[in-house]
């Protein structure tokens, strides 16, 4: 009897199903990072609309916030309509023949979970909504060899459950309709009705030999069909992608496939302008509008075109560091609060500069990739970025934007996001420009995911291996030259004063720790060692355009001694004798056998040390002088002492 009334149960849920729409295929577990996942719809009749259908994804875990049956991802399926065949595919990038909406990967859970088709709108499931039978037109509860589930039972009102897994297959096969409304898993058949024994449409494809074009190369490009048909087929495709478009190449956007012919080759030459335009991107699109019967095998394919115009700035490398060259930015008196105030109250004076409510700006974690290709642009090629710790250049374009981080630059945190206690919202994803922010204060501490002043453009595999460390417990990749380190100190001064609930100590705390971060005598001494040259300043401007905020410890870098080092408790003086003092020059910075000494203004002593922090070579100056040394090679601090007023600057000896 019970078999009995699950059959009944079944067929009339399929014959209610039929009559709308049903879930006809899922494949929720794929090879990799799921990429190929897809859910595939089908109505009874071709063409049909799904306007005022909803797709809804339910979690079954056992966690009591958002599993349980809530929802956790809805898709309005507002003008979506089924091909010939009645069937309509959503699914990751990888999914063959492309699908017809496309999710991020990984979208779909491996089970216990469900999916559902609502009448209704997106708006009406928002997230940890509980699954319903109100409005329901189909469900499928699936796993992969997990028991079943009772709490998607119940609300569904289902007494079946899917495994994708019956076969041992569970990413090479996907659950599939049968005439009789029970699923079975089987090699996965998306945009093909489940029992064909051959792809129910013809594909069209491309290929390209190459995934990267310089000015000025050509190239072809061969379209072809999976099976000749027996007329010609046009198509018409694009080649545009942002500012690539068709002033930048030569060649014909359509072609035709002669009936009984399956390919053609067309040629196309990228344009050499001798305009600094940026390396692009071009992306060959055919579009989704094809005629019935056919599918596109692959879309959207990306090439990237590399512009042989670029700039190099009048400002040197972290590696090959010059100062002086580039002024900040700052407004006239956007200091003058600190003048005369020491211990807790230049803290405090100084958190009201940097984090003035109704002031200062907080962009998007996307926008800060944006951000940081002008902050961390390379002196030497103005169409890459430099990385940090690694200390060498990277192509703006290998921006990392899959999981594989290999080859590709993305975005570090120094005071990092578990340490901080930083987290991101849906709207950190997206990039909205300069023109669009948030308001922020010094309490808003889930902004520090996004303050582009401790974000640097960074290897991908070398921020794994930061981690969420202190320092000097990461104390870089091996052969690094320690050119980042003074901008790591200074990033960190910032945020403990920028935020409330962030801190520095001396130490190293266990990397669970929650705001704080060490070795605060450790970075108190990079500092010192490497001070702020013209790259960083250049960052310091670039973030201050959009975040309406600066710095504090870049621009007056003896700021750190007051709050930090040996300088605590003093009274701070801003005054334009130190200003002229910053302003000493120092060049050619890297040297050889003898550097000059521009802007003395009163009697200044130098003093140089190397990097162990001995004194190799001392000066008394009264005027701009030239200095002939025999220094060896290597890294060494110089020490400018006027009055009661010092700075620092890092020297290179070749």
């Amino acid at each position: 009897m019970r078999i009995l009334l699950f059959s009944i149960a079944v067929i009339f849920a399929f014959a209610k199903a039929q009559s709308q729409v049903i879930i006809n295929e899922l494949d929720a577990d794929t090879p990799g990072v799921d990429t190929a996942e897809f859910v595939e719809l089908k109505t009874p009749s071709p063409f049909t609309s799904l306007n005022g259908y909803v797709m809804v994804l339910f979690n079954g875990s056992s966690s009591s916030t958002s599993g349980m049956g809530r929802s956790y991802f809805a898709l309005d399926l507002d003008g979506a309509v089924t091909d010939a065949n009645g069937l309509y595919v959503i699914g990751g990038n990888d999914v063959v023949p492309v699908p017809d909406r496309v999710f991020s990967q990984n979208t779909l859970q491996n089970g216990a979970d469900a999916i559902a088709i609502y009448q209704g709108n997106a708006t009406d499931w928002p997230d940890r909504t509980f699954a319903t039978t109100v409005n329901l037109v189909d469900a499928v509860i699936y796993d992969t060899d997990d028991a079943d589930n009772a709490d998607l039972m119940n609300l569904l009102n289902i007494s079946s459950q899917w495994n994708e897994n019956e076969n041992g297959l569970k990413t090479t096969e996907s659950l599939q309709r049968k005439s009789d409304g029970t699923l079975e898993a089987k090699t996965p058949t998306p945009h093909s009705l489940n029992d064909a024994m051959s792809p129910t449409y013809t594909g069209v494809d491309f290929a390209i030999s190459t995934s990267e074009l310089n000015e000025p190369d050509t190239f072809n490009i061969v379209f072809s069909l999976t099976q000749s048909i027996s007329s010609d087929f046009n198509l018409g495709f694009s080649l545009n992608n942002g500012n690539f478009n068709t002033a930048d190449y030569t060649g014909a956007t359509s072609f035709t496939i002669p009936a009984g012919q399956t390919s053609v080759n067309l040629s196309f030459s990228i344009v050499d302008d001798m305009i600094d335009e940026g390396d692009e991107t071009m992306r060959i699109n055919i579009g989704n509008n094809l005629p019935a019967g056919f599918k596109r095998i692959k879309d959207n394919q990306e090439v990237f075109v590399i512009d042989n115009d670029f700039q190099v700035a009048g400002y040197g490398t972290p590696l090959a560091p010059t100062y002086g060259n580039v002024a900040s930015t700052a407004p006239t008196n956007y200091y003058n609060s600190l003048n005369g105030l020491s211990g807790a109250a230049l803290e405090e004076a100084i958190t009201a500069i940097i984090a003035e409510e109704n002031v200062v700006r907080i962009h998007t974690y996307d926008d800060v990739t944006e951000i940081l290709k002008d902050a961390d642009v390379s002196p030497l090629n103005s169409n890459k970025v430099w990385l940090f710790y690694t200390e060498q250049e990277r192509r703006i374009i290998d921006f990392q934007t899959t999981s594989d981080n290999t080859g590709k630059w993305n975005r570090e945190h120094i005071y990092s996001r578990s340490r901080g206690g930083f987290f991101d919202i849906e709207y950190d994803r997206v990039n909205d420009g300069i023109a669009v922010w948030t308001e922020t204060n010094a309490d808003s501490l889930r902004h520090g995911q996004s303050d582009a002043h401790h974000l640097r453009a960074v290897d991908g595999p070398e921020n794994s291996s930061r981690g969420n460390s202190d320092y000097p417990e990461y104390n870089g990749p091996s052969g690094s030259q320690g050119s980042w380190q003074g901008d790591v100190a200074r990033a960190l001064f910032y945020m403990d004063l920028r935020y409330n609930n962030l801190g520095l100590v001396n130490g190293n705390p266990p990397n669970t720790t929650v705001g704080q971060l060490g070795d605060l005598a450790t970075l108190i001494q990079w500092h010192r060692n490497d001070p702020p040259d013209d790259f960083e300043m250049n960052r310091n401007n670039v973030i201050y355009t959009w975040q309406i905020n600066r710095n504090p410890f870049i621009d007056l870098p003896d700021l750190a001694e007051y709050i930090y080092g040996n300088q605590i408790g003093q009274n701070y003086t801003l005054s334009e004798d130190r200003d002229s003092l910053n302003s000493v020059v120092v060049a050619p910075n890297p040297s050889n056998s003898y550097f000059f000494v521009r802007n003395i203004l009163y009697p200044t002593q130098l003093a140089i040390y190397d990097m162990m922090g001995r004194l190799a070579l001392q000066r008394d100056l009264d005027r701009d002088t030239n200095i002939i040394h025999d220094l060896a090679p290597g890294t060494y601090v110089i020490r400018l002492t006027a009055m009661d007023l010092s700075t620092t600057k890092k020297l290179i000896v070749q």
